[in-house]
């Protein structure tokens, strides 16, 4: 009676260690095809992006006993600011 069960019992474990073997193959696959398909779609694929645009700052900006004085971090941009090449924000 004892080997009547070990017959089935020792097939389902064989098909148990068969599918697991056979699965991890699978994933690797199509890992692997994913891979080779996104290294690929990085080569053809053009990039638009837009260049990044950063703030700097280049002055500040105080008012004392009512006239507002400009003091300037970095020299270069006077020329644009005696030329009234700004916006102001609110």
């Amino acid at each position: 009676m004892n080997l009547d069960l070990l017959l089935p019992f020792g097939i389902i474990v064989a098909l148990v260690v068969y599918l697991i073997f056979s699965r991890n193959k699978f994933e690797k696959s199509v890992l692997d095809i994913y891979e080779a398909k996104f290294e690929e779609w990085k080569k053809h694929n053009s990039s638009n992006s837009s260049p990044v645009i950063s703030k700097e700052l280049v002055g500040l900006i105080f008012k004392e006993n009512g006239k507002i004085n400009i003091e300037l971090i970095n020299k270069e941009i006077k020329s644009k600011i005696e030329k009234g090449k700004f916006e102001i924000k609110e």
